[in-house]
């Protein structure tokens, strides 16, 4: 029997996922949970780490370890959420629907505080940088907005 692509897909994708899921990130993978956890709920109170996650070299190379890196320090967002770009299509454009007025960009990076975006980080803020540079922007962003 042999797998069908979506499934292949799934098992290709769990461990991208997993490298943000084993940190603490919460996984929104409906525009119903993106509503309910980052717009209506407690994730609209305080400060909200929002990463658009992807397929991407730089996805893998510098985003998700530049955000465990970040979220290593004293002060972090208060929640921390992920909606995954090309898997989770319908959940991902809910969630940008809350970027604006930044593109679409995946691999990012947004920290809302009160439900506000104050801080974001786009693919080409992050392809050219490594991932102790993305840490240090993001630490930079919780001092100023989850103290």
């Amino acid at each position: 029997m042999s797998m069908s692509f979506e499934a292949y897909m799934r098992d290709m994708v769990q461990p991208m996922r997993d490298d943000l899921t084993r940190i603490g990130i919460t996984e929104l993978r409906t525009p119903d949970e993106v509503i309910s956890q980052l717009v209506e709920g407690e994730g609209a109170k305080g400060t909200s780490l929002l990463v658009i996650n992807s397929v991407c070299g730089c996805a893998a190379g510098q985003c998700r370890p530049g955000v465990a890196k970040a979220l290593q320090g004293d002060v972090t967002p208060d929640h921390l959420f992920t909606v995954f770009a090309g898997q989770d299509k319908e959940a991902t454009a809910k969630a940008r629907e809350y970027l604006a007025p930044y593109p679409p960009s995946s691999p990012s990076i947004a920290l809302f505080k009160d439900g506000e975006l104050v801080h974001f980080i786009q693919r080409h803020q992050i392809e050219d940088r490594s991932a102790d540079m993305i840490a240090n922007d993001l630490r930079g962003a919780f001092e100023n907005y989850c103290k």
